[in-house]
């Protein structure tokens, strides 16, 4: 079964923190790298953070020193420790890995989680 479910979202003011968490199914995590992606109103869905199975990471420019992604390869979750938010950070967030998986012919996402940051 291919899952992805996201949580951890809220409203908080900007300069505040975040964690997000994204459990996977096997089938997905497996040795593929995971990412963070976020997609605000209007706009495409970008690449914020992504790690390996080995524990490498990148960051977009827009979030480099500030957010923290990890991952527990046991519990098949990837995190992303979000602090000094900003509102452009708005927007909501989905995990995926690298290739991402294909259900039913079209590319598979879970429901996101929606960060809202206040200024």
């Amino acid at each position: 079964q291919v899952q992805l479910v996201e949580s951890g979202g809220g409203l908080v003011q900007a300069g505040g923190s975040l964690r997000l968490s994204c459990a996977a199914s096997g089938s997905i995590f497996g040795i593929a790298p995971m990412g963070w992606y976020r997609q605000a109103p209007g706009k495409q869905r970008d690449l914020v953070a992504q790690i390996t199975r080995g524990g490498r990471t990148n960051y977009s420019d827009s979030v480099k020193g500030r957010f923290t992604i990890t991952r527990d390869n046991a519990k098949n979750t990837v995190y992303l420790q979000m602090n000094s938010l900003k509102p452009e950070d708005t927007a909501v967030y989905y995990c995926n890995s690298d290739p991402r998986p294909i259900v039913s012919g079209r590319e598979y996402w879970g429901q996101g989680t929606q960060v809202t940051v206040s200024s």
